[in-house]
């Protein structure tokens, strides 16, 4: 089976809890239907490029699987029908990402790095 990574946007009126469902029932389609989670990352509330639907921000969710291909069309399916389902994005990937991704990694160097400007 490919290897696949969806990363989708919620609407920023949704609470964590919410996207957090969201996730598990889009998870649930894959693994009923033989695909395997291989990673989820919240990415949180963020801005966005431009507007849509008059929105400015909206969470990010990053869902790394292998699947099988009528696993994914039913889940972008459900993707597109939901109504708190902003945008999503699909790719093939070759190999797992090892660790966090390079969003996350960003994330926190920031952190690090205003840490340590306070401390001097």
């Amino acid at each position: 089976m490919p290897l696949y990574e969806t990363v989708f946007m919620t609407r920023q009126d949704v609470g964590a809890q919410q996207v957090e469902e969201l996730t598990k029932m889009f998870s649930d389609i894959l693994t009923s239907q033989g695909g395997k989670i291989a990673k989820t990352e919240q990415w949180g509330l963020r801005t966005l490029a431009y507007k849509i639907n008059k929105a400015r921000k909206a969470h990010y969710t990053l869902v790394e699987f292998d699947a099988p291909a009528p696993a994914l069309h039913e889940m972008e399916r459900q993707m597109r029908i939901h109504e708190d389902v902003i945008r999503y994005l699909t790719i093939t990937r070759d190999e797992a990402s090892k660790g966090p991704s390079p969003v996350i990694n960003k994330d926190v160097e920031n952190e690090t790095y205003s840490r340590e400007e306070e401390a001097a």
